[in-house]
């Protein structure tokens, strides 16, 4: 058997029910990784460790009795640090926070939890969600395994650096400019972002409450599949969820994508994209096109707006939520992060309301586009990963900002909450992962996973390993 932190967790969770291995072997081999390599990444900002091997110890105890409770039991997981975690300090990596413990778990912890899951420990996340590189946090920036000299993404990037390390089976993300997507494309990892309500959001600190949403990050869309079944449904914590049932999400993964038509956008996604992100991705089109996926290029005629637009609702709705922080403690902010925050202010109420005004009408052109197609697909990101700290760079002979290449090609999709698969498809010539989108119809989870099952069934970017 391969090293246990090698494993996916569909193989873990197959070798733990056939007893070849057990909950404590496999928690063990992963701290032994993570004392051995979080240093270089910065993953971890809180490991649970006595906690972790005590739920281990129970989980064995169960499974010997014949009290499995399935493919995530004794899986060990990171939860991504703006998630609360009842009695372990949850902090959003910022000073505000810095000593506060959660009396009661977040939905998605307590239902990963409820099906087998071991929290290893908390991971390192730009602060307060606020950005798409992490390199602003409290804790430090998470470095990408790649290159740690480059950025991990973000917010969610102690998430992507840890499950693409071999730090943790699977992870917790949150996306709300592309904050699943962004880490995921960038550490080589998979990462789902689902339809805007299907996740629970209680108990995981906002950003921007309409753009705000829970997903699974782990090394293949099969992975996802596990992780995002207990993690998705109504919830009467946060009335945004939806009130429908929740697909089998490994089940769906069987429908392949023959037949299925592919949209292509041909403006936006592409023009802003290096030319080795473009090659990469068309590729890995041509390889689903290969599996009996019917492609053709598509508009969306009003997408040029897509990120201004989401930049001035998430601007007027974070400083909404921060507005007695900012007051009271902004000296404890982040530089970065605060700055946001301030700006913020300026944002008009009329400047907000045409943002939403365009939403719908983005949420409209699109939903007409869906009629015609089943999925699209574009790069996840513009660019591979950048050395951290890095404001500008080249495209394609032309200056433009790190910042807002990170956030162009994923926060159309947050705007209309359409879900979202980001999976590896190619390497940079600086050896940086790429990845490919599939964005599906609303509560079409197991379509966009099905894509990427379909696609890592034949190729294996997916298994790319960095190695410190």
């Amino acid at each position: 058997m391969s090293a246990l932190t090698d494993l996916s967790i569909i193989e873990l969770g197959a070798a733990i029910k056939a007893k070849k291995t057990s909950p404590v072997e496999v928690v063990k081999a992963h701290y032994e990784r993570i004392k051995k390599l979080n240093d270089k990444v910065n993953a971890y900002v809180l490991l649970t460790e006595d906690t972790a091997m005590a739920e281990a110890k129970a989980a064995e105890a169960e499974i010997a009795k014949g009290n499995y409770k399935g493919p995530l039991h004794g899986i060990p997981i990171g939860q991504k640090d703006l998630v609360q975690t009842k009695g372990v300090r949850a902090t959003a990596c910022s000073k505000v926070l810095a000593d506060f413990v959660p009396s009661e778990d977040a939905t998605v912890a307590a239902r990963w939890r409820a099906a087998g899951t071991i929290m290893l420990g908390k991971l390192n996340t730009h602060e307060f969600a606020y950005g798409p590189t992490n390199d602003s946090s409290s804790f430090g920036p998470a470095r990408n395994p790649w290159d740690t000299t480059c950025f991990s993404g973000g917010s969610s990037g102690g998430s992507g650096a840890a499950v693409a390390l071999g730090l943790a089976a699977g992870a917790t993300g949150t996306d709300t400019g592309g904050s699943i997507r962004i880490p995921a494309a960038a550490c080589g990892i998979t990462g789902l972002k689902p339809t805007y309500g299907r996740g629970s959001r209680a108990g995981i600190f906002p950003l921007c409450w309409t753009m705000d949403h829970p997903g699974p990050m782990a090394r293949s869309a099969e992975d996802c599949a596990l992780l995002a079944q207990p993690m998705y449904g109504r919830d009467p914590r946060d009335v945004a969820t939806a009130d429908r049932p929740v697909p089998d999400y490994s089940a769906a993964l069987k429908s392949g994508v023959k037949g299925l038509r592919i949209g292509v956008p041909s403006h936006y996604f592409f023009t802003a994209a290096t030319e080795e992100v473009e090659r990469a991705v068309r590729e890995a089109i041509k390889v689903l096109e290969g599996l009996g996926a019917h492609v053709e290029e598509v508009t969306i005629p009003d997408i040029d707006h897509a990120a201004t637009a989401a930049l001035l609702i998430y601007l007027a709705e974070g400083t909404a939520y921060h507005d007695d922080w900012l007051n009271d403690k902004s000296e404890l902010f982040t530089e970065q992060v605060r700055t946001f925050l301030e700006i913020g202010n300026y944002v008009l109420a009329k400047d907000y309301l045409h943002a939403q005004r365009y939403r719908t009408h983005l949420g409209q052109q699109i939903a007409r586009l869906f009629e015609k197609v089943d999925v699209l697909a574009t790069p996840t990101l513009p660019i591979p990963a950048q050395t951290i700290g890095l404001q500008t760079m080249k495209i394609r002979g032309k200056d433009a900002s790190v910042f807002g290449s990170l956030i162009h090609n994923t926060e159309p999709f947050n705007l209309t909450g359409l879900p979202v698969l980001s999976a590896p498809c190619g390497f940079s010539a600086k050896s940086m992962p790429i990845s490919l989108q599939i964005t599906g119809r609303p509560f079409e989870e197991g379509r966009v996973l099905a894509v990427g099952h379909a696609y890592q069934g034949v190729t294996d970017w997916h298994k790319k390993r960095p190695k410190l």
